[in-house]
């Protein structure tokens, strides 16, 4: 029993020990950090957002008539002027339908001319009718002439009016006819017209949907067109940013093609509806100059300039440490880390600025390894 006791007793021992040992090299050893130095420099705050490469005008090539396609002389890739032929249709139904449409109208403008050929017999006839009227009616006020031939020469004068009537009557129906024909032949024309697609605006072709041979109704997409002269990224970012952000202000773009390179951009316009789930509204940003290859839709990151300062102190952002709502830095004095509460400012991707608390000259900690947490008055070693 006693040696059991004593080897329980020396167990207990060697137990106690190990946890002194813990304890101390967890509360008390020397915690390895990296420094790193307060500096005065330029700072620019940035508002963070991501979105996709778009165009502002962008179009769907589709005929307005259908037919089968004949041609499309363009492709995906491919740089088109405003007017150039983009899609043509099999028009030789539409053709036909034009020289019986013309030959209609012809046929009117004969009719018409008819006509008033008619009409100036008619007028002729008419006039002859008063003249023999008029030398009627003097001959029997002379007593020449008997009432018989009044009478006739009184018929004659209105079956010739009547005549004259009747033959303007059918020119202005005839000329009813030739408008109805006229109006036929254009909007055959019109059809024919159609048959052929052509480009609204200059631009770009991203995408071709069909191809020679396929039979298109109106609607039916063909090409898809868009304008190479205003593309922007359109960014969705938080909308806790919204009161600092107006048309405008400078911003940097960066294609996830090109991580490593910013190109120069430009506020274009605000969006004035938010998600009501991931609480983000959408913020167009011209982009002012694109990779050598891009494609619409490819995503970017927009860091939008909100404020800028020259001069200021600068920190790396991962040395702040806050402690409940205050934040503040490490620092080192004597061997031992000190933490100090500090006012910051500005805020750019991974520096900020310090408005108060830290001077130029003074030496920032963070803990080497990433689990260790440093404590106020803890001992420090610099590898």
């Amino acid at each position: 029993m006693i040696r059991r006791s004593i080897k329980q007793g020396a167990w207990l021992v060697l137990v106690l020990s190990g946890l002194v040992t813990v304890v101390y090299w967890v509360q008390f050893s020397p915690v390895t950090v990296i420094t790193a130095s307060v500096e005065r420099g330029p700072i620019v705050a940035e508002v963070m957002g991501t979105g996709t490469l778009e165009s502002r005008v962008r179009a769907t090539i589709s005929p307005k008539t259908s037919g089968r396609i004949q041609t499309i002389p363009v492709d995906q890739g491919d740089r088109v002027s405003a007017g150039e032929t983009l899609v043509t249709l099999d028009d030789e139904e539409l053709r036909q339908q034009v020289a019986i449409a013309r030959a209609n109208l012809e046929a009117a403008e004969a009719k018409v001319e008819r006509l008033r050929a008619d009409k100036g017999r008619a007028a002729s006839v008419l006039a002859q009718a008063k003249r023999h009227f008029t030398r009627v009616q003097d001959l029997y006020a002379r007593s020449v002439a008997a009432s018989e031939e009044v009478e006739k020469a009184t018929e004659s004068l209105q079956i010739a009016e009547a005549g004259l009537s009747s033959a303007e009557s059918a020119i202005v129906e005839a000329q009813k006819e030739l408008i109805a024909a006229e109006e036929t032949l254009n909007y055959q024309l019109t059809l024919l017209d159609d048959a052929t697609v052509k480009a609204p605006f200059d631009g770009l072709v991203v995408d071709r949907q069909r191809d020679p041979g396929d039979v298109v109704v109106p609607g039916s997409p063909v090409l898809s067109l868009i304008d190479t002269s205003e593309l922007w990224i359109s960014a969705w970012v938080d909308e806790t940013a919204m009161a600092r952000l107006r048309p405008g202000q400078p911003a940097r773009v960066v294609f996830r093609s090109e991580p490593e390179r910013s190109a120069p951009g430009r506020v274009a316009r605000l969006g004035r509806e938010a998600d009501r789930e991931t609480r983000e509204f959408v913020v167009d940003v011209h982009a002012l100059e694109l990779p050598e290859n891009w494609a619409v839709g490819q995503r970017a990151e927009v860091y939008i300039e909100t404020d800028r300062k020259d001069s200021s102190l600068r920190i790396p952002a991962r040395f702040v440490v806050w402690s409940a709502d205050t934040p503040g830095v490490f620092v080192e004095e004597d061997g031992r880390s000190i933490w100090h509460p500090i006012e910051i400012g500005l805020r750019e991707q991974d520096v900020i600025e310090v408005v108060e608390g830290l001077a130029a000259t003074q030496t920032i900690l963070v803990p080497v390894a990433p689990n260790t947490t440093l404590t106020d008055g803890r001992r420090i070693t610099v590898p």
